[in-house]
């Protein structure tokens, strides 16, 4: 079994012989011999810098190579791996840096500049080791192969004393203060990792493209789950629709995880009807709930999409939508709308609950009472690094908290209604953005949409949609509007519509606060 590096630049091409192909040095496989084997020498070689278990070790760096490595490397001293979100400004990198305690880093030279720029902000940090593929500026300092250099190839004795050890910090996207660092144990991983592997059918002929990236609650725990069956890892350093169906059809891709707003790109791409699929792909999404119009138009094109909902808090993914053979003969419409709840529990998860606040009071399975998912057990995190009064309250009642609300069907299954702080309550109704968005979705102009709260003075608030129409479309605001008026309750219908690009987080989630606090400015409403 193997993993391979590809470039994304449509004048490489990947040659099965293993050689280089366009003078493109970055081109290359490495058998499980050869990974474990700088696994080692990376563990090796971060001993002789002194160190060893519960210190902490940061990558900057996209999916490439070295960040699967960090994944197996850095834990075998039983230290703590840091991996940073690569779309960070400066000043964020820097407080992650410091308040994660980081003794070394290691940053892609694409992105060193960001690193040079707050050197002498690091409090702690002695060492940064400079990462270069072959494509693009390579940073300064010492390489990361020279510093695998001089490591050895043979195992280390194992460090790990406590399956409860923290494995790695995972720091949330800080929309409300700055990033809290949520702390993995090593059990949660395991678990997690095979949960994914049961859950989505994993063997060692899956071949995982990593579309999802590895800084993001490290790939779902993906990172261990495709080595743990023995599958193949296809990296790639940028998520482009052309090259993800490129690979698709050359690796026999079998397995991606995605954002909504990736399949998005990918459903609306010109050349994916094209794409001859060699077997069928599962696609693994979360993030906001896919609207059932995104699932429908990724399955045309021949792929299988399953929901999974989860946090960073709880090593990503922590229920899915298992699908039931009976489901099969229902119209396409009924299929998808099944296909955006968000399941049950991961098998290796198992805690997870719909209940009143207030109460911790289990709400009725009748899917229409609404209540809070709460989670618990081997899959959520230990807590925030250095943050106990955020953990406490995250903890209330003995359950994390997820503040996404939600009802649980009759069959068990929950389907997200919405964010606690997204829900619209006008004039006394409580109106489901997701709702809306969803409605919205099904219109042939859109191509992507948020529904946020706006003030108005008789309502106190009501919805406005913001959407990006499909290239070559024109849709105004009457149009929506009027398609809404005749699809659901007309106080649900936006009162307002606005068009252009959504603002997005680094893994893709609209970042619904900022449209929010801008309508609200000078108000009283500012929900981050």
């Amino acid at each position: 079994m193997s993993f391979c590096e590809l470039e994304n630049q449509p004048r490489f091409s990947w040659n099965p012989t293993g050689l280089p192909v366009g003078g493109c040095q970055r081109d290359r496989r490495y058998s499980y011999g050869e990974f474990y084997a700088r696994v080692n020498r990376l563990a090796s070689a971060l001993r002789k810098e002194g160190i060893g278990r519960g210190d902490k070790v940061a990558f900057i760096c996209p999916n490439i190579p070295p960040m699967l490595e960090a994944h197996y490397g850095v834990p075998l001293l039983g230290a703590a791996l840091v991996s940073v979100n690569i779309r960070l400004a400066p000043a964020e990198i820097a407080y992650i840096l410091n308040h994660s305690d980081s003794r070394i880093v290691f940053v892609d030279g694409e992105f060193a500049p960001l690193v040079a720029g707050i050197r002498d902000q690091l409090t702690g940090v002695r060492l940064v080791v400079g990462i270069h593929d072959g494509d693009g500026p390579a940073a300064e300092g010492l390489d990361y192969e020279e510093f695998l250099a001089g490591g050895s190839p043979d195992p280390l004795p194992g460090a790990i004393e406590d399956e409860m050890e923290v494995i790695t910090i995972n720091y949330t996207s800080g929309t409300t203060g700055q990033p809290k660092g949520v702390m993995y144990h090593h059990r949660g991983a395991y678990l997690n990792a095979l949960g994914e592997a049961l859950e989505h059918q994993m063997n060692s002929d899956s071949v995982y493209l990593w579309t999802l990236p590895m800084f993001h609650c490290n790939g779902w725990c993906f990172t261990w789950a495709v080595t743990a069956v023995g599958g193949t890892h296809v990296c790639l350093r940028r998520v482009v629709p052309e090259e993800i169906y490129r690979l698709i059809q050359a690796e026999g891709v079998t397995h991606l995880c995605a954002a909504p707003t990736v399949l998005v790109s990918m459903a609306s791409y010109p050349g994916a009807r094209e794409c001859a699929m060699k077997t069928q792909l599962r696609v693994i999404t979360a993030g906001a709930p896919p609207a059932p119009t995104v699932i429908k138009n990724m399955e045309a094109l021949g792929a299988a999409v399953t929901q999974v909902y989860g946090l960073t808090e709880v090593y990503g993914p922590h229920t899915v939508c298992e699908w039931h053979r009976e489901w099969d003969q229902l119209p396409v419409d009924e299929r998808a709308a099944i296909k955006a709840r968000q399941g049950m529990a991961y098998i290796t998860a198992e805690f997870v609950r719909v209940v009143d606040p207030a109460t911790m009071a289990e709400v009725p399975h009748d899917g229409r009472t609404v209540g809070e998912i709460v989670m618990r057990g081997n899959n959520v995190m230990l807590g925030y690094y250095k943050q106990p009064q955020d953990t406490g309250k995250a903890f209330a009642g003995g359950w994390f908290h997820s503040g996404d609300l939600a009802v649980t069907h009759p069959d068990g299954y929950i389907e997200i209604k919405d964010r606690m702080k997204d829900i619209i309550i006008s004039g006394g109704e409580n109106i489901s953005t997701v709702e809306v968005e969803n409605c919205i979705y099904r219109h042939p102009d859109v191509l992507e949409v948020a529904v946020v709260a706006v003030p108005d003075d008789k309502w106190g608030e009501v919805p406005k949609a913001f959407v990006t129409p499909r290239p070559g479309t024109s849709p105004t605001a009457e149009d929506i509007i009027a398609f809404c008026r005749a699809n659901i309750a007309r106080f649900k219908v936006p009162k307002a519509v606005e068009f252009g690009e959504l603002p997005k987080t680094s893994t893709g989630k609209v970042m619904k606060y900022v449209l929010r606090n801008k309508e609200w400015a000078g108000r009283e409403k500012k929900v981050n």
